[in-house]
């Protein structure tokens, strides 16, 4: 079996489990079965390639049956990439609502027709800005600000998507969003000379658009601007010194590649550890709710007694144990199968 990706020019199959991935080897056509494979891939999404895209090539390198992201990046963006497979997609919506952390370069004076680089130049202007004036208006965008999401973007408005409605020439009203910048940090500045820039560090909530950030605060400043990098080093408790790359993915042996799959609990950091019995636990992924003496919690991860595995998601209330998500039995079982350590535990 080939370890190396996708024939140059081919695309990653999209299908499930009855989808294989074909490859040339010495001239014969040779068929990849794809496998159940549980578990969270930390991708740094390279630049020039969707989320989607570079989903479907860590797929093709696990030969994994199911697959998904937490929340897509723009081709032009690198970095914090949490890819799902398995049972894992069950809990990936967990993750949209986390906060993120971006680093980007706003290279001031010239306006963009998409707000990042890959748009045509459609205003330029000198920029005059003084150093004190750019302090300014970054605190200004601190807190609870309102974007208006750019039209070159994946949001949709009846059924169709923003950046469908630009490729055809055409602007459609869009309702502003609220989100909330929590920390906005200069990294580096340069006002003079031929490609001025601000170089700036962002912490924000879910939902917030980067591009139209910097195009915001260019504007502000008098001179307009685009985004010319984006990067992000975080996203939830993830970052990207956690991440690897589809190069070094390419460069293992099977083996290796499988270990570097998470376990599906790192998705619910902030679920409180609930642990039930033999009894309870065939109960509860029966779709059951429990009695117990537990406390009023929102969102709780339960596990098995023995062996110590997670059955699923549930809250607490009023001393039951309500299930939210739950995995299968199947997947329960596959997954003790690939993890001799956990049937231990």
């Amino acid at each position: 079996m080939s370890t190396a990706g996708p024939p140059q020019g081919a695309k990653a199959p999209l299908g499930g489990s009855d989808v294989h991935a074909v490859t040339e080897r010495g001239g014969a056509r040779s068929r990849v079965q794809r496998r159940p494979v549980h578990g969270v891939i930390l991708l740094d999404k390279p630049l020039g390639l969707s989320s989607n895209q570079a989903l479907q090539k860590v797929k093709w390198l696990l030969r994994a049956e199911k697959a998904g992201h937490t929340g897509t990046l723009d081709p032009l963006a690198t970095g914090v990439l949490p890819l799902c497979f398995g049972a894992a997609t069950k809990f990936s919506q967990q993750h949209l609502d986390a906060d993120k952390v971006y680093e980007t370069t706003v290279r001031l004076g010239l306006k963009t027709t998409t707000a990042d680089a890959e748009g045509e130049v459609i205003a330029e202007r000198p920029v005059t800005c003084t150093l004190g004036q750019v302090v300014e208006v970054l605190d200004r965008f601190m807190g609870p600000i309102t974007q208006v999401p750019p039209m070159h973007s994946a949001l949709k408005k009846d059924g169709k998507a923003l950046y469908e409605y630009a490729r055809e020439g055409e602007t459609v009203e869009r309702e502003p969003r609220n989100v909330v910048i929590h920390d906005l940090e200069m990294l580096d500045v340069q006002l003079q000379g031929d490609a001025p820039f601000l170089k700036l560090r962002v912490a924000c909530s879910k939902g917030t658009y980067i591009r139209t950030l910097g195009e915001d605060i260019a504007e502000a400043l008098g001179c307009g601007g685009h985004l010319s990098a984006l990067r992000r080093v975080q996203t939830g408790p993830f970052e990207a010194s956690q991440c690897i790359s589809i190069e070094q993915l390419e460069a293992m042996e099977e083996g290796e590649r499988l270990q570097q799959l998470r376990p599906i609990d790192v998705l619910l950091p902030e679920h409180t550890r609930v642990t039930l019995d033999e009894d309870n636990a065939g109960r509860f992924l029966s779709g059951l709710r429990r009695r117990g003496h537990w406390p009023d919690m929102p969102q709780v991860r339960v596990y098995g007694q023995e062996p110590q595995a997670l059955l699923g998601t549930g809250h607490t209330q009023a001393g039951e144990l309500i299930p939210t998500r739950l995995l299968s039995p199947i997947e329960i079982q596959q997954i003790l199968e690939s993890s001799p350590a956990l049937e231990l535990a």
